[in-house]
């Protein structure tokens, strides 16, 4: 493993753009923690429309609660430029919706990002670019890949490829270089997370991707990656699934298994009145608006909370170690 400097995810990045990625085991990357042994982070999600929607007042919340919090670095759930991706890496997209917006001096820690479907859209290779790390060194985009911070282990995945109807979608088209052929893609890819994940002796395993698994918001569950993703999840003991896709804020758990399903994709444009039906019982909380999800974990526990653009607490919640039973 190595610890994320400019220079090392410049090499990185470019070697990943060469082979593609997805092609080799997961590249792993190391976090330091605070010297109390505590981490804290932002999450944030389906935000990138160059300070519109509210992204602007996400943005400038996210910055009062990361100084609060001392955050250690943010996340990003995808979807990362609206609608259609990045033209390329001289695309003013990338500056208007993402350096120019998130100006706080909190917020500039480094940003750990996955590909959203919207980022598919467009030149899927540029976000994936060295250059776009010159241009902000915050900047640290790959398919997938995992992150070790000695309280915790993050597993980012790309999951756009796995959901069947971009492949057939008559109205938009997807950048698929690096995916083709796509089983052969998708299978390395879970055989390398499986891997990833039982080699983990992590405290606390957590796998962050844009698509949701579990979702009371407007596209619901995705049936690919229940199928296919979720028994992973679950045989090796993951504690959390973090997505975006869905633009709302959500936790939900479930009787099968432990997990808990947050959602995190209220960074800029929300769905007012879209919400899906699902079990009460597994509903603990649901907000059609913009925020954010913040996040403290240490070796005993794992805090996190939502807020809304006007710095409000929406719903928290505790989780100690060893509440997932082995």
């Amino acid at each position: 493993m190595v610890s994320i400097k400019p220079m090392m995810i410049l090499i990185i990045l470019g070697l990943c753009l060469i082979l593609e990625c997805g092609k080799a085991e997961l590249p792993r990357f190391e976090h330091p923690i605070k010297p109390d042994g505590s981490l804290s982070l932002l999450v944030v999600g389906d935000w990138g429309r160059r300070g519109l929607f509210n992204q602007s007042q996400v943005a400038a919340q996210m910055g009062k609660m990361g100084e609060e919090a001392d955050v250690d670095f943010i996340v990003s759930t995808g979807d990362n430029f609206y609608d259609d991706g990045l033209t390329g890496i001289n695309d003013p997209a990338f500056e208007e919706s993402f350096t120019n917006v998130y100006l706080s001096p909190s917020l500039q820690k480094q940003w750990y990002i996955v590909l959203g479907n919207h980022d598919y859209r467009g030149d899927v290779l540029a976000q994936l670019d060295p250059i776009l790390t010159q241009k902000d060194k915050r900047w640290f985009c790959m398919r997938s890949y995992v992150l070790n911070t000695d309280v915790a282990e993050f597993f980012f995945l790309d999951t756009t490829p796995f959901s069947d109807k971009y492949f057939s979608d008559p109205d938009h088209t997807y950048d698929w270089r690096g995916i083709l052929p796509r089983e052969e893609y998708l299978s390395n890819l879970l055989k390398d997370l499986d891997t990833a994940l039982k080699q983990s002796t992590s405290n606390w395993k957590i796998v962050i991707g844009h698509h949701t698994i579990r979702s009371g918001g407007y596209h619901g569950n995705t049936v690919e990656l229940e199928n296919r993703l979720l028994p992973i999840l679950q045989e090796n003991h993951v504690d959390l699934y973090i997505n975006g896709h869905d633009h709302c804020l959500e936790h939900i758990t479930t009787s099968e298994s432990p997990i808990q399903f947050l959602t995190s994709g209220g960074g800029s444009k929300a769905w007012k009145n879209k919400f899906n039906p699902v079990n009460k019982d597994d509903l603990k909380f649901y907000y059609d608006g913009q925020g954010f999800l913040t996040m403290k974990i240490t070796k005993a526990d794992l805090h996190f909370q939502y807020y809304d653009i006007f710095g409000n607490i929406l719903h928290q919640s505790s989780l100690p170690k060893g509440f997932y039973p082995m």
